[in-house]
C-alpha cells in the first residue's frame, strides 16, 4: 500500500519510519529530514574514492544541553588526528554554532560527521569536503 502526500508517494512503513527519522532527529519537517538523507546519499556516493581530504562539520544545537557538549568532546578525544580544530559561536542565549575542521579519508569524515550529528539534541549538522 502507498500513501501519497504532497506528490510523494511512499508505502506506509515507509513514512512511518521517514517520520519516526525526523522526530528522532529533531527536524522540523519531512521535508528537512529527506533533505538531509538526500545530501548525506550524495556526499557518500561522491567521496566513495576515499580520497584524502579536507573539510568542515557545521553543527547547531542548544546550549542549554550540556550532555551535548560532552559528547561532541568524547568524540573530538576519539579522533584527535583527523579534527584539526574547532570554533564554537553563541548565536543568542540558547543556541551554539560550531564548526570543526577536519582532514583525513573521505570516508572517516563521513564517520566523524555521522557520529557527530547523530548526537540527540543536534538541531542541524552538515559535512562539506574538498579534495586537499
Amino acid at each position: 500500500m502507498s500513501v501519497t502526500r504532497f506528490g510523494v508517494s511512499l508505502e506506509e512503513d515507509l513514512l512511518i519510519a521517514l517520520d519516526n527519522y525526523a522526530r528522532d532527529n529533531r527536524f522540523a519537517n519531512r521535508s528537512q529530514a529527506i533533505r538531509h538523507l538526500i545530501e548525506k546519499n550524495l556526499t557518500e556516493e561522491k567521496w566513495k574514492c576515499d580520497n584524502i581530504v579536507a573539510g568542515a562539520v557545521t553543527l547547531v544545537y542548544s546550549n542549554q544541553k550540556k550532555d551535548i557538549q560532552s559528547k561532541i568532546s568524547e568524540i573530538h578525544n576519539k579522533y584527535r588526528k583527523e579534527i584539526l580544530s574547532t570554533q564554537c559561536f553563541h548565536l543568542n542565549e540558547t543556541n551554539c554554532l560550531e564548526i570543526i575542521a577536519v582532514n583525513g579519508p573521505s570516508r572517516m569524515l563521513t564517520e566523524i560527521s555521522e557520529k557527530l550529528i547523530s548526537i540527540k539534541g543536534i538541531q542541524h549538522g552538515k559535512l562539506v569536503m574538498s579534495k586537499a
